[in-house]
């Protein structure tokens, strides 16, 4: 497997540029502080031609870990936390890992998809789904009084997924206003973390910029 990425780090990601799970990956790289060569397949003809050999599905995010090659961004964030421990990013006690999972599990089934229907939407047809995203985040709002992070003290993978989809939501058209002030208090906290600002593309920024 590594003689396809061509003397590149042992470990890479390939990765786009303004991909939502792309960038939950990038989070958790940062996160652990994993030296990794990010690869843009967007802006690299050969790593791209690299990317379609290495991955049946042709997609990003490609994790090569020396002989090891994975895709999803679920899987890749895993695996992560399990090979590279510190600073974990699940619980250890089996009951608050399983709640932890459900959540997720919640956000990547009920807010994921309406995220990317807004994405690949245009005109009118995205007021739909951008009008469910914003009543559904809303409604959760109390999940956020509790705690720092999602359910939890400490941040953990959950919030890896949620950072991106809460950083994109002024480019969806998305303010959460007063019902929402938990949650706004929760995403500046994710957001100013060092881990966070550095796991940003400069796409990711211009987006936030043009969408200000």
């Amino acid at each position: 497997m590594t003689t396809a990425i061509k003397g590149r780090s042992i470990i890479a990601l390939y990765s786009s540029d303004r991909s939502i799970n792309c960038h939950r990956v990038r989070f958790v790289l940062a996160e652990k502080g994993i030296n990794v060569d990010i690869i843009d397949v967007g802006n690299d003809k050969s790593a791209a031609a690299d990317l379609a050999e290495l991955n049946p599905y042709n997609e990003t995010p490609t994790l090569v870990d020396r002989d090891l090659l994975l895709h999803s961004a679920s899987v890749i964030n895993d695996y992560l936390d399990e090979r590279y421990p510190h600073p974990p990013l699940m619980p250890v006690d089996p009951v608050s890992r399983a709640r932890l999972r459900l959540v997720h599990h919640r956000v990547l089934r009920d807010w994921y998809p309406l995220a990317e229907q807004i994405e690949n939407a245009t005109g009118r047809k995205a007021e739909n789904p951008r009008q469910q995203l914003k009543e559904s985040i809303v409604a959760a709002n109390d999940l956020f009084k509790h705690a720092d992070f999602m359910i939890s003290d400490e941040l953990s993978l959950v919030d890896c997924t949620l950072a991106p989809l809460f950083w994109r939501l002024p480019v969806y058209g998305i303010t959460l206003g007063k019902p929402g002030v938990a949650i706004q208090g929760y995403i500046q906290r994710l957001i100013s973390r060092p881990s966070f600002k550095s796991s940003l593309t400069r796409a990711e920024r211009e987006m936030i910029l043009e969408a200000s």
